[in-house]
């Protein structure tokens, strides 16, 4: 005759699997297993291509000169100095050494891990905008307000990567390329009367400066993924980019808020914050240590707070208050 204790294991063997993890809380269940969801695999490119994160600086990410570009380095360069000669005509540059060469620096540093062709020339506009922006040939302003708006020296980058990145792809000349062929199509072909004269089509067309900033969807999208490439190849953290696209998100519900006026061109949309999410984890490996914030950053906000409230209270314009976006309604 079998022992009770084993009689009761054989009895144990023969139930129902599911019973026994009813009876038992604590056992593992497959199906919990399955149904988390890993992390995305990593990718690799090592074809010189848009997404080869190795090759940047050695690779052609749009400025190719052709159909899509008919405008070269040198005649960029002569545009984009031209529109900035406007811009310094009508804004009031911030002149003190400290701020011109700290901005400088971090933008230059940037610069040198992006894909850009041109030499850039950064200057700081005395501003309670809260934005930045680059004609082609590398004539980049920022506004000091975007500087007191940022929270850590990696959002102010990020920033700065971002109007960088238009540059380096000819985002400018490709749009106005793009433009001209489309007026070009609307022509009767009876008045072209053999090939098209570029040169002497292009005398009819005038354009603001700004004209050149506003940027299709596709060409902001590319700007976001280049431009975290180049903040996360400068050693910041490119998790700082989609932390300030969010922020400024939360902002435009707010209709007289200058961070959505400055970003009313390119809007945060959810879609856009998502994608730049996905690329930075699957395109770049993770590293132990990034660059967030530096004393030098908050000393020259401070620097250009109390410059504000100094010029405030003789009376001159300036700029009104030290905006903060963590204060910021949630999306």
């Amino acid at each position: 005759m079998l022992r009770p204790a084993l009689r009761l294991a054989v009895f144990a063997l023969l139930l129902p699997s599911s019973l026994l993890l009813a009876q038992n809380p604590a056992a593992p269940v497959a199906k919990h297993v399955l149904e988390t969801s890993p992390e995305p695999p990593l990718q690799v490119y090592r074809d010189h291509s848009i997404r080869d994160i190795e090759a940047i600086g050695n690779r052609n990410v749009g400025c190719s000169r052709g159909f899509g570009n008919w405008y070269g380095l040198e005649r960029q360069v002569a545009m984009g100095k031209q529109y900035s000669e406007q811009v310094e005509s009508s804004s009031k540059l911030v002149k003190d050494p400290a701020v011109t060469e700290y901005v400088n620096r971090i933008a230059q540093d940037v610069v040198r891990n992006s894909d850009s062709l041109v030499p850039f020339t950064i200057k700081v506009i005395d501003s309670d905008d809260i934005n930045a922006f680059a004609f082609p040939g590398g004539f980049f302003y920022v506004d000091s307000g975007l500087i007191l708006a940022a929270d850590n020296e990696a959002e102010f980058a990020g920033v700065m990567a971002h109007e960088i990145a238009h540059v380096a792809a000819c985002h400018a000349a490709r749009g106005r390329t793009r433009g001209q062929l489309m007026n070009m199509a609307s022509i009767p072909m009876m008045m072209v009367g053999g090939p098209i004269c570029f040169a002497a089509y292009e005398t009819l067309t005038v354009s603001a400066p700004f004209t050149y900033l506003k940027f299709s969807r596709h060409f902001e999208a590319e700007a976001d993924f280049l431009g975290v490439q180049y903040m996360y190849k400068a050693g910041y953290d490119p998790q700082a980019l989609t932390s300030f696209f969010e922020k400024v998100k939360g902002m435009e519900r707010v209709k007289d808020s200058k961070v959505a006026r400055a970003f009313a061109t390119h809007p945060q949309t959810r879609d856009r914050i998502e994608k730049t999410q996905q690329e930075i984890n699957t395109l770049l490996p993770p590293e132990t240590q990034y660059k967030v914030d530096s004393s030098e950053f908050q000393e020259i906000k401070a620097k250009l707070y109390h410059d504000s409230m100094h010029r405030q209270s003789t009376g001159r314009p300036t700029l009104h208050r030290m905006p903060s976006l963590e204060t910021s309604p949630a999306p």
